[in-house]
């Protein structure tokens, strides 16, 4: 484990891409979109498919991945942390937070990689967080530990989650101050990774108006009311579908080599 092969090796060999996402939700997602169009703008053959999934349902779609079934996977909540365990190969973000969203077979080996922390990475490095002085990341799943990975280790940081066990064990892993549930830090650039707000939920009174920012994994059709709540209030924010296509660029790019211009992809997305 540790060890990442060149995957972009296999681009050079697959004439057909056949590509999913799995988790429970996955009805909404919007990946079988956005990864057709990038094959169509790479010139690429292939399809996306969305697979409600299990851990039982996981294992053997990635057995099939291991067999050349599928050129890639993608996986998304709540199995990032079951999608790390099946991997032979880790690349290091994935290591380091014990959470898998992208997969390939190297040889047949499984190899994992986490392109979440790509994006947290991309995220926290804009302009618009320029100055974040702490971060009070909510949920402690596969998608908060990437934020724990790509969060500079001078940044003090706070979790808070329904099961303070489960923040108590990410804390233990990257270090930062667990918190209580709905309780709020003055100043924090908030980072979201729980499904609050995919259905209209809004996150626990007070969180967002004491804080400096927001990061918003969840999305819809329509804006989340976290979303339209900064908006309102003028604070710096980043939605779901921005890290949607940072941390899907990237899956794309290790399957197939190809890069594709994020306008381009916001451009979709908007008209999907």
């Amino acid at each position: 484990m540790g060890f990442c092969p060149d995957s972009l090796q296999q681009s050079l060999s697959v004439t057909f891409y056949r590509l999913a996402v799995l988790g429970d939700p996955v009805e909404h997602s919007r990946s079988p979109s956005l990864h057709e169009a990038m094959l169509s703008i790479a010139g690429l053959e292939g399809t996306y498919e969305r697979i409600r999934a299990d851990r039982d349902v996981l294992s053997h779609t990635v057995a099939g991945l291991r067999e050349g079934h599928w050129q890639g996977l993608n996986v998304t909540m709540p199995l990032k942390e079951a999608a790390a365990e099946l991997c032979d190969d880790l690349c290091p973000g994935a290591e380091r937070s014990r959470s898998v969203n992208t997969l390939l077979a190297e040889e047949g080996r499984i190899v994992g990689h986490s392109t979440d922390t790509t994006a947290f990475r991309h995220l926290l490095a804009d302009d618009r967080f320029v100055g974040v002085r702490s971060i009070l990341v909510i949920g402690a799943g596969g998608s908060a530990a990437a934020a724990m990975v790509a969060i500079d280790e001078a940044t003090p940081v706070y979790v808070a989650a329904r099961r303070r066990e489960r923040a108590e064990e990410l804390t233990n892993m990257f270090g930062g101050q667990v918190i209580a549930w709905g309780a709020a830090v003055a100043g924090a650039l908030v980072i979201n990774t729980t499904p609050l707000g995919m259905k209209g939920e809004t996150l626990p009174d007070g969180v967002l108006s004491a804080s400096g920012g927001l990061i918003d994994l969840p999305y819809a059709e329509v804006s989340t009311p976290a979303i339209r709540s900064a908006e309102k209030m003028g604070l710096p924010r980043a939605d779901g579908h921005e890290f949607l296509i940072l941390q899907a660029m990237e899956s794309f790019r290790i399957w197939t080599g190809a890069r594709i211009a994020y306008q381009e992809l916001l451009n979709i997305l908007r008209n999907v």
